[in-house]
């Protein structure tokens, strides 16, 4: 197999992962109220089942940045991601509320490693094609988010239970991620190099900027996912059915966006890809808060997709770009803020909205997203295609498959 097959299949393959996720994990933010009926937890109880799955993911994510050391991310991808699908099941076969919160725990530590070796991988394909290729996985997560929630809408529209929804999504979805898992291509296949030894000293510092973006990007992107729904039907009062719709169209959004993204990082620079971006999820968030009815909430969505979407993507790409010997462990501390982000948005915006209003509770997301302009050249000063200048110094190790007709 020659070297430019294994990365398209490497490609292709991860891409099918990071689609897989995204229809298991829009599966079960858009059924939050319907686990929560199941299960009767109550609003003052939901916030601490909604951060318990972040913080069980934190802790697995610090545990992959050790344990890929000795085996590789895509051994540790290869087996979280059949767990994340069977504990999304746990979720709907349950009748007691010790069901839920075993399948919701399962999930959280799943999730966290399916998610740091997810994104190492990414960092590594896009190394050696030389050119900014991270937005197309995420593109593929939020098509894969597009597809679950339609089919959310469709098991709330009939009426199934939640068993009855996942089920149809695991059966499809688990033999087509263990095939899937069988081309994963890693930093050890594709770079001749010693194995990482962390990021040195006062590396962390180096890193901390982009920790923040992240942290504060998912904050947001936790607003949608966790508090969409419930906004939807309770502020802006739509129909159950409607209440889905919203997280879809976020994705759509993300979808498109991302799939675009990549020609505008190679075009103008990642720094005025996330400023642009930055500014237009502000903006949703502002629709959002002063939206008269649900119509307009959804264009307050719509916004914060095409707005949200570029900046985690490029956020784990800059990482990979600021420690290019130790892309691995960079990922993982990363990520970590992935969670810290979900953690601290929950609850935040749940604990505001009982205390004072939702519409309220959407403006501090708003001012969190837009601490991204205060560290926007941390994702790098020059436009170059991958962004940075050690990529071309390292060329002749990387592989351009855009040019000589394999573009995938």
């Amino acid at each position: 197999m020659t070297e430019d097959v294994r990365l398209r299949r490497g490609r292709g393959s991860l891409g099918l992962s990071f689609f897989v996720q995204g229809v298991t994990f829009a599966l079960l933010v858009t059924r939050i109220p319907a686990i929560q009926d199941r299960y009767g937890i109550s609003d003052g109880l939901l916030p601490a089942f909604l951060a318990a799955v972040p913080v069980l993911a934190g802790v697995s994510s610090v545990a992959t940045e050790h344990l890929v050391k000795r085996v590789g991310p895509a051994v540790v991808l290869r087996w979280a991601q059949p767990l994340v699908l069977l504990s999304l099941l746990g979720v709907g076969a349950g009748s007691q509320m010790w069901h839920v919160a075993v399948a919701l725990g399962t999930f959280g530590l799943s999730v966290g490693a399916l998610d740091a070796s997810m994104n190492m991988l990414g960092v590594s394909l896009q190394r050696a094609y030389g050119r900014s290729i991270m937005l197309g996985f995420h593109a593929a997560y939020s098509l894969g988010g597009i597809v679950g929630a339609s089919a959310a809408w469709a098991g709330a529209h009939w009426h199934l239970s939640l068993f009855a929804s996942y089920l149809p999504a695991v059966v499809v979805l688990l033999p087509l991620a263990f095939y899937g898992s069988r081309f994963y291509v890693g930093r050890r296949d594709i770079e001749d190099r010693e194995p990482e030894k962390g990021l040195g000293a006062g590396g962390f510092r180096l890193l901390l900027p982009l920790c923040l973006v992240m942290a504060c990007a998912y904050i947001g992107d936790s607003t949608v996912s966790n508090w969409s729904a419930k906004y939807l039907q309770d502020v802006l009062g739509s129909s159950e059915q409607l209440a889905t719709v919203p997280y879809n169209v976020y994705m759509v959004t993300t979808l498109i966006g991302r799939a675009v993204g990549d020609l505008g990082v190679r075009r103008f620079g990642a720094v005025a890809v996330v400023r642009i971006g930055t500014l237009v999820a502000a903006g949703g968030f502002g629709v959002v808060a002063a939206a008269p009815g649900a119509w307009v909430g959804m264009l307050g969505f719509t916004l914060l997709g095409i707005g949200l979407c570029v900046i985690v993507p490029q956020t784990f790409a800059a990482a990979g770009r600021l420690f290019p010997g130790a892309s691995d462990t960079a990922v993982a501390r990363l990520n970590i803020f992935n969670y810290v982000g979900f953690l601290i948005g929950s609850p935040l915006v749940g604990g505001i909205g009982d205390a004072w209003s939702y519409r309220g509770a959407m403006l501090v997301p708003m001012a969190l997203v837009l601490v991204t302009l205060f560290h926007a050249r941390s994702f790098g000063s020059e436009g170059a295609r991958y962004g940075v200048r050690h990529e071309r110094r390292a060329g002749d190790r990387a592989v351009d498959v855009g040019r000589g007709g394999n573009e995938v």
